[in-house]
């Protein structure tokens, strides 16, 4: 079992990676993203109060998603658990190694999938042009003008986060230009040794 971080930017392949590991070694995703749209219609507690706060338009906060993810620990899951998307800034890390604590878990590895930033905006507009060429729906966020801006948010708000665990001898950095079975063992070998 392992408790790990997938970081890297946007398109870098965190997502599919993820995946194999929730298929291959049973760990549990927990995207925030699917937590808040899984909690807003569960009737809990947490889940009525993040509803209140996003019928008042407000952003949800920290502690809710902290909440969040407390709910899912305390749930278990025999292989470990992924987080996806959280924390995405200093303060927000410093809350989850606080709540893996008090959960008497811990963090294995913080794994960085390390990329080339023209070539990720290269892999993402061959991924629109295919699915152009494919009659399929291309995916607004896949434009290079787009892209762009979603890298700089990244590297504003959560690149951070790789000194900020490189400095507690978590960080594990990943070659994530590699194919996705070198990028998954390379993985797989990173959990092999936590």
């Amino acid at each position: 079992m392992a408790n790990i971080i997938l970081l890297g930017p946007p398109g870098a392949g965190k997502g599919t990676q993820a995946k194999r590991l929730v298929d291959e070694r049973g760990m549990v995703q927990l995207s925030t993203g699917d937590m808040l749209r899984e909690a807003k219609t569960s009737g809990t507690e947490m889940g009525r109060k993040m509803a209140e706060v996003m019928a008042r338009g407000e952003l949800v906060t920290d502690e809710i998603v902290i909440g969040l993810i407390e709910e899912k620990l305390a749930a278990g899951a025999a292989g470990g658990f992924i987080f996806d998307g959280f924390p995405r800034t200093l303060r927000q890390a410093d809350a989850l190694g606080a709540l893996l604590a008090r959960s008497g878990a811990r963090l294995d590895a913080v794994i960085e999938l390390v990329v080339d930033d023209e070539a990720l905006v290269g892999r993402i507009v061959k991924r629109a042009e295919e699915a152009q060429a494919a009659g399929q729906p291309v995916r607004a966020d896949d434009t290079p003008e787009v892209f762009a801006g979603r890298l700089r948010a990244y590297y504003k708000q959560t690149a951070p986060l790789i000194g900020y665990y490189h400095a507690k001898g978590d960080l594990r950095q990943v070659d994530g230009m590699a194919s996705m079975d070198a990028v998954a063992a390379a993985i797989a070998a990173v959990l092999d040794k936590a």
